[in-house]
Order: C-alpha cells, then sequence, then structure tokens
C-alpha cells in the first residue's frame, strides 16, 4: 500500500472487498463498477470533490480495484486510495461535458483491454451518479456484455460498521453536539437566518480537538413557522420572529463519517398543541429506542414509534430513519433499510441510524432525533447526549 495518511487500517479494506466479492459471487457478476463517491471512498478511500464528472471503481475478483477518472483528479487518487500507483486510471479532459465524446468510452477500453468485453459487468442503475448516457453508452461500447443492476450492492455491505468507523461517527457525534449547543445560544428573535447558519458552519467545520470537521452531505435546514411543514427547506436572509418554532437539521462529520442530529427552538409562548406534540413524539422516540435491539426487525422500531402518535391523535406516513455513516452530497443517508412498518430487516449489532421521526403538519413541523447504534445486547445508544426536547426560549 503507497504510504498516504489513509483513514483505515489495511485490515479494513480488505474486509470491505472480500464482502464485496463475496456479494459479486452470489449475483455472478465477472466485474462491478462503482460510480457512487461514497461507495468509491468505502472500498479504496478515494476522497475528493470530484463527483460532478464522471468517475468510478472497477472491483474484480482476481486483482485490485482501478481507481478511474478524470486526468486532473488522477493525482488525487494517488494521494487517497490504498492500491498501487498502477491501479490508478485516467481520461484525457477531451471528454469533459463533451457532445461527441463521452467518458464511457474509455472504461469501457479498460474492460475490452482486460477480457471483460462479453462478461457480467454490474453497474449501479439506480445512483445520482450514474447517468442515462453513460449506461448507453456502455451497452452501445460493450454490445456483448450483459449489464446486471447492482444498485446498492456495496452499499448493503456497509450496513455493519466496524469499530473503526464507529469511531468516526463518535467523532462526529461530539461536532454534532457543539453545532447545537451553538444553535441555542444564539438563536433569539431579530437574529438572521445567515448569521446563524454562518456559525453553523463555523461550529461544523472547526470541529473540537482531534475531531475536525469535514463538510456534511446535506446542508443545515433551518425553516420556521408555517415553513416548518416542509422537511427541506433551508435558509433566506429573514429574521427569526417571536411565536415561531424553527427547527434545526444538523449533522457533524469526520473523515466522511455523519451523526446527524435535529432539535426544534421555540421563541417565546409555545401553543398547546406543539407541547402535546413533544411529549408524544419523545415518548415514541423512547418507545423506538427500546425496540432497536439485536434481532429484532426495522419495522419494529417504526411499530413502537407510532403508538403514542396515534394516540395523541399524530399520523405521519413517511419513514422514521434510515441509515447512516460515510456520505457524500447530496445525502447523507446510506439507501438502504428504512424505518418503517413494512421494512423487515432484522437489526444486526453495529448497523448504525439516523432515527428521525419528524413531525410536518398543515402549518407547522416539530423534529427531535437521534443518531443510533445497535448494540450486541440491550437497547440501542444514543450518539449524542443533547436533551430530547423543544427548546423554548421565552
Amino acid at each position: 500500500m503507497p504510504a498516504n495518511d489513509l483513514p483505515f487500517s489495511g485490515a479494513e479494506y480488505d474486509r470491505r472487498i472480500a464482502k464485496v466479492r463475496k456479494e459479486m459471487e452470489r449475483r455472478d457478476i465477472d466485474v462491478l463498477f462503482i460510480e457512487d463517491p461514497s461507495n468509491m471512498a468505502w472500498v479504496t478511500g478515494y476522497d475528493g470533490w470530484s463527483f460532478y464528472v464522471h468517475q468510478g471503481v472497477l472491483v474484480f475478483h482476481d486483482e485490485d480495484p482501478i481507481w478511474w477518472g478524470r486526468s486532473q483528479d488522477a493525482n488525487g487518487a494517488l494521494r487517497t486510495v490504498w492500491m498501487a500507483p498502477e491501479r490508478v486510471a485516467r481520461y484525457a479532459d477531451k471528454y469533459i461535458q463533451s457532445s461527441q465524446l463521452h467518458p464511457m468510452e474509455t472504461l469501457a477500453a479498460i474492460l475490452r483491454d482486460k477480457g471483460y468485453a462479453g462478461k457480467r459487468i454490474g453497474v449501479e442503475l439506480e445512483n445520482y451518479y450514474f447517468s442515462a448516457k453513460a449506461y448507453l453508452t456502455l451497452t452501445e461500447e460493450l454490445p456483448d456484455a450483459t449489464f446486471v443492476d447492482a444498485t446498492a450492492l456495496v452499499n448493503w455491505q456497509r450496513t455493519v460498521k466496524s469499530e473503526e468507523e464507529i469511531t468516526y461517527i463518535r467523532k462526529a457525534a461530539r461536532i454534532s453536539e457543539k453545532i447545537i449547543d451553538g444553535i441555542v445560544a444564539r438563536v433569539e428573535p431579530g437574529v438572521r437566518k445567515v448569521d446563524v447558519v454562518a456559525e453553523i458552519y463555523a461550529d461544523a467545520v472547526r470541529g473540537l480537538d482531534d475531531a475536525w470537521g469535514d463538510y456534511p452531505a446535506i446542508v443545515p435546514l433551518l425553516p420556521s413557522g408555517a415553513d416548518a411543514a416542509a422537511p427541506h427547506l433551508t435558509w433566506d436572509g429573514r429574521l427569526l420572529e417571536r411565536g415561531e418554532a424553527t427547527f434545526f437539521e444538523i449533522s457533524g462529520c469526520h473523515r466522511r463519517y455523519h451523526a446527524p442530529l435535529c432539535r426544534t427552538i421555540f421563541l417565546g409562548k409555545p401553543p398547546q398543541f406543539m407541547k402535546d406534540a413533544e411529549a408524544a413524539l419523545v415518548e415514541g422516540l423512547e418507545a423506538g429506542l427500546e425496540a432497536a435491539v439485536a434481532g429484532n426487525r426495522a419495522g419494529d422500531i417504526a411499530r413502537a414509534l407510532a403508538k403514542p402518535l396515534e394516540a395523541a391523535g399524530i399520523e405521519r406516513s413517511s419513514r422514521a430513519g434510515y441509515p447512516i455513516g460515510l456520505s457524500y452530497p447530496p445525502d447523507w443517508g446510506e439507501r438502504t433499510i428504512s424505518i418503517r412498518t413494512e421494512d423487515e430487516t432484522i437489526l444486526e449489532p453495529g448497523m448504525t441510524f439516523h432515527f428521525m421521526p419528524g413531525l410536518w403538519m398543515d402549518d407547522w413541523g416539530l423534529e427531535i432525533t437521534e443518531s443510533i447504534l445497535i448494540r450486541e445486547q440491550g437497547p440501542a445508544e444514543c450518539f449524542c447526549s443533547k436533551p430530547r426536547k423543544l427548546y423554548v426560549k421565552d
């Protein structure tokens, strides 16, 4: 392995490759092409802001992976992947945003040269980063190949975290706590949202002690009042106002690992319906944490959450969480398991989730969430230790 500042040990990367190859064998895939940057990083260590162009990793059964990407990004690969320099392949800049050429032509050439032109090639069909044009180009260039949908093949191998990964999530959680403490201290009527967000980013990037901050995969979300009925609004230049609740959905990030945390602040005296919702939501969260036990199913968490909410007359149709770990924009979820009643995935020790039962009603919203770890025994562990409540600043 090259003398890079790799985030994980060689044994950890060997473990990951072995898991991926085992699943490839089960699906009868001869070679796997992954373009999701989270999966690329998990398999090889590659870390760079280059996912806006075509890039990827080829995983073989009998040789080390090949990182493939834009020529100017290859130097970044040489500095971040665990493979030897000859396992870094690059294509010329003439392929970038060209209407006559496509980078996948060069990937197809690699596959042809290595004898895979008529083999079973796995590709991530349902992926933010793998375009329809990319797929069409590959099929045109390799007409004798059989393309296999390998969507989330690598993602599913990531669901149970190693101790090395959990260490990074714990550091991200410390940053998340720092961000929430800063929000609670600064939010007052008349404060501009943009100024709050500026401080969120400052806390997120500075981190604390040895837990330096990386950029999170999602920007801060902080809608207020009636806008809080919409879960994914960001910010603007308006002032925070008395008589409104604002939820803050944030995450610390360290070495690309996340620990999302959401809390809601009400400026003034909250209405009774919101206090009732807070009580039901906290009860549901705690019931869900008790159900988040190894051997139970993801749906058990959702069912435990739902009972107190239904008793309070609150219905929510959206899922209540998803796996977290290593991620790049635009999403810090792993896109596999969902905490919802119909998901029968068995919970295993080492799985990590954002338990995220946000309430988004017609003209108000409330978010109180936890990032959790499924343990060997007993209920889930919360990575953060902030009070589980509606914060009130009257």
